[in-house]
């Protein structure tokens, strides 16, 4: 029986005793369904992924609110409608540390290694598919903002390295995810195992994950250590926790914030947490950092979620409503179900009829979904505001506060 060690997780006002993965103390329910047939490449996979035990993981305690500020009348720290300035844009906020990224660059597809041809082929088509490179920035906007605290004048070797790292483990992430969600475009080319099989994908996936192990082992930091390879463990449960509930309208907002939480927000609270460590940055300004990419984190993948049901295919480098598609249920569609019972009996019948997924896809724009969903990722990011304001005033955190209002400004 798979059993992996219990966590606490602090979600804000709440402190959650999580089970990763240990069916005992999980409520299970079984839901047996017809088996479905799928092909990867020229084999031929039967499966019954709807008799997968449904897991969920329910709080120990219950006397304070998972939702950290979701539904709470609070005056937001933003409101993009009365910003007077121009759309923030990748490139101006990255701005201040474009050297930083330019050296990231140079050395990411060395430091993967080149003594296997295929796995750094296949490692070259994700780093070039255009990706924003999100992560290392943050590593390095935070290590810069944190570094002004400790009096360092330049970012140290281990601040480089740590945004590699990152970079590996999220590209590695990536990797495994869309052999996983069988998709067959990333970033609007097509994914490593559609070009080279889901073999070469899945070992090159496991070779980034060893070999940023290998340099995270090097930084000879206890602490870093252990954040960043719990991250890992993170992304495990992330996707259990996703197979587990497929097409399940049952599904609760918690549920999905851990979900996402373990997919997207670790590692990015990780990445910022890191970076003030590296900085050597006093525990209440670390543990802030970690709060801020977090909640930065969870605002992001509501953001994607939204995307998924408002952008074109050619917009997303994805096809639109794909997730749906799959039976991952995500913030929009949770709400919708709230008020739309029909919504509900096309999703359990996992869109069989013609046009079905069309018809899904309009009733969750038309009951609110969408708007609530945007509420959400508002509040995550008002939240993620103000775990900056430990910091001093500086072009590096002024560069935090636009990548949060850069993400909102993706749904507005």
């Amino acid at each position: 029986m798979l059993s992996m060690t219990c966590r606490s997780l602090d979600f804000g006002t709440r402190v959650l005793d999580l089970v990763a993965a240990s069916i005992e103390r999980h409520s299970v329910k079984n839901v047996g369904k017809t088996f479905t047939s799928k092909v990867y490449g020229a084999r031929r996979m039967v499966c019954s992924r709807l008799n997968i035990r449904r897991t969920r993981v329910f709080p120990t305690n219950t006397s304070k609110a998972l939702l950290d500020g979701v539904g709470e009348q609070t005056t937001p720290v933003l409101d993009l409608k009365k910003e007077a300035k121009s759309p923030v844009s990748l490139a101006n906020l990255f701005e201040v540390v474009a050297d930083d990224l330019q050296t990231l660059n140079q050395n990411l597809q060395s430091i993967v290694g080149a003594e296997n041809p295929v796995l750094m082929s296949a490692a070259e088509q994700i780093f070039g598919a255009g990706g924003k490179r999100m992560r290392p920035a943050l590593v390095f906007l935070v290590s810069r903002a944190t570094a002004e605290l400790a009096g360092l004048k330049d970012l140290t070797t281990k601040h480089r390295r740590l945004a590699e790292i990152i970079e590996m483990i999220h590209t590695a992430s990536l990797i495994h995810d869309d052999v996983l969600d069988e998709s067959d475009m990333r970033r609007g080319k097509e994914t490593v195992h559609q070009l080279y099989g889901t073999r070469v994908a899945v070992l090159a996936g496991d070779f980034m994950f060893a070999q940023s192990s290998w340099y995270l082992a090097n930084l000879e930091n206890l602490e870093v250590i252990k954040l960043i390879s719990q991250v890992i463990k993170d992304f495990a449960s992330g996707e259990i926790k996703q197979a587990s509930s497929l097409f399940d309208c049952d599904v609760e907002l918690e549920e999905y914030l851990l979900k996402s939480y373990y997919k997207t927000a670790s590692l990015i609270a990780a990445s910022t947490k890191g970076a003030a460590i590296f900085s050597g940055a006093d525990r209440s300004i670390t543990e802030q950092m970690y709060e801020f990419g977090k909640n930065l984190g969870l605002s992001f993948q509501v953001v994607d979620d939204i995307l998924d049901f408002t952008q074109s295919a050619e917009q997303l480098g994805k096809p639109a409503g794909s997730d749906l598609a799959k039976g991952n249920l995500t913030a929009p569609v949770i709400f919708a179900l709230e008020k739309e019972p029909k919504l509900r009996e096309i999703i359990e019948s996992e869109f069989c009829e013609t046009g079905s997924l069309d018809e899904a896809i309009k009733l969750v724009n038309q009951c609110g979904g969408i708007e609530r969903a945007q509420e959400l990722a508002k509040e995550k990011a008002d939240l993620a505001i103000k775990n900056l304001q430990c910091l001093p005033q500086s072009n590096f955190r002024l560069a935090l506060e636009d990548m949060v209002k850069f993400n909102l400004e993706r749904i507005d």
